[in-house]
């Protein structure tokens, strides 16, 4: 399956379950660690977990290998590694603190309104 292909799923999956923020990062040359991050939150732990688990359940679908899963009971920071894509899933009292997106500051966003729009 298509990398990007995949990151459109994903992002659909979060947005299905009411994700807030969602951004998408490109991490290509920048990290080791995944091509790109997927970066959003919820509003109670209950979300947290439900965003978590339609993104799990679609890449099932997909039949893409979720590599690992961490933070899930504790819902605060939920890290979903699809491989090639890292899913950041916050409670939203802890994103501002985490502050992804200024970390990764030279990690160009990638355009993912279309996605959402559909």
């Amino acid at each position: 399956m298509d990398i990007r292909n995949v990151l459109e799923v994903t992002v659909k999956a979060a947005d299905d379950k009411r994700a807030e923020d969602i951004v998408v990062l490109n991490m290509k040359g920048i990290s080791l660690v995944a091509d790109y991050f997927v970066i959003c939150h919820g509003n109670s732990d209950k979300q947290v977990q439900a965003i978590s688990r339609e993104i799990k359940e679609k890449a099932d679908e997909l039949t893409v290998t979720v590599k690992r899963i961490e933070g899930f009971d504790e819902a605060k920071w939920v890290l979903v590694d699809l491989g090639d894509i890292v899913v950041h899933i916050f409670h939203k009292d802890e994103r501002g603190y985490y502050n992804l997106e200024r970390l990764w500051g030279d990690a160009p966003f990638e355009d993912i309104q279309s996605v959402l729009n559909e």
